[in-house]
C-alpha cells in the first residue's frame, strides 16, 4: 500500500544582511564625451520684423540669441509676473510682438516670437 506523502516543511532561512551600497561609478570626464553640436537650424541668422527689432535690434541673429535678448529686455524692465514667474506682463513693445496680448507664458512667448522672424 502506498502512503500519502506529507508536504516537506520549508526550512527557515536566516535573516538577510542589508546590501552593502557600492560606490557610484566615476563620472565620465568631458574629454571622453563627444562634444554636442548645436542644431544648424537654431544657429542660422534670422531677420527680425520691425516690431521685434525694437526689442532685440535690427541685425540678423540666430533664434537662440533672439530669445536671450528678449529675456534680457524682460529682466531689465522687470516684466515677469512676481506671483507666477512663468508669465510675462508685456509692455507696449512686447504687446506688439505678442500680437496684442498683455500677458503670455514663457512657453507661448517663443512661439509668438518665431512669427516675427524670417530668413536673412
Amino acid at each position: 500500500m502506498a502512503t500519502a506523502k506529507k508536504p516537506a516543511v520549508a526550512e527557515k532561512k536566516p535573516a538577510a544582511k542589508p546590501a552593502v551600497k557600492k560606490a557610484a561609478p566615476a563620472k565620465v570626464e568631458a574629454a571622453e564625451k563627444p562634444a554636442r553640436k548645436p542644431n544648424a537650424a537654431f544657429m542660422k541668422p534670422m531677420k527680425p520684423s520691425a516690431v521685434l527689432a525694437a526689442v532685440v535690434g535690427a541685425d540678423p541673429l540666430p533664434r537662440t540669441e533672439v530669445t536671450k535678448k528678449v529675456w534680457e529686455y524682460i529682466k531689465k524692465h522687470n516684466l515677469q509676473n512676481p506671483e507666477n514667474k512663468r508669465n510675462i506682463d508685456a509692455d507696449e513693445k512686447l504687446t506688439a510682438v505678442f500680437g496684442g496680448k498683455k500677458q503670455v507664458s514663457m512657453f507661448e512667448m517663443t512661439k509668438l516670437i518665431s512669427a516675427h522672424l524670417s530668413n536673412a
